[in-house]
């Protein structure tokens, strides 16, 4: 387990940070990346993280990928995750509603037991704000899959242009 961890974590985050080829359109959004914070239920975690904005891959949709750790409840969780949000405004400088999905794969280090992996399904809702620096965002997701969090609330920065 810890072998597929340590083969898979590097591949993961290179193609986290590959620019997608239609977020350098002009107008592309929010591109740049930063960290993440949050608590999760069942397990009952805090959880860090660091995502990548790609910027809008159609028109009012981003594609963000992201690596997350939960920690607490006898189990460390670590996700990868390829997340995409629909955004309902265009303006960046007001507080923005948005909604998605994601798919993403947990690989769970149980204390005292047997390790597992899964692959995830989780629904998002969040609102962002953009500002000078790149935006802020508050953000929940819902798991629906094994060893994906009940849910996650979190906040995060995107360092970036937009």
């Amino acid at each position: 387990m810890k072998r597929l961890f340590w083969t898979t974590l590097p591949l993961a985050c290179a193609l986290a940070l590959l620019p997608v080829g239609a977020a350098q359109a002009a107008d592309s959004g929010n591109i740049g990346m930063g960290p993440r914070v949050g608590l999760t239920s069942n397990p009952d975690q805090v959880m860090v993280g660091w995502h990548y904005s790609a910027g809008q891959i159609a028109p009012h949709v981003r594609f963000q990928p992201n690596v997350e750790a939960g920690f607490g409840d006898d189990v460390t969780l670590v996700e990868l995750n390829a997340d995409f949000h629909y955004r309902f405004q265009e303006s960046w400088d007001v507080w923005n509603p948005y909604a998605g999905a994601g798919l993403g794969y947990a690989m769970a280090f149980v204390d005292k037991g047997e390790d597992s992996n899964d692959v995830q399904v989780h629904l998002i809702g969040g609102v962002e704000k953009g500002i000078k620096s790149g935006a802020f965002f508050v953000e929940t997701k819902i798991g629906l899959s094994d060893w994906t969090p009940d849910w996650k609330i979190l906040v995060g920065w995107t360092f970036g242009r937009h």
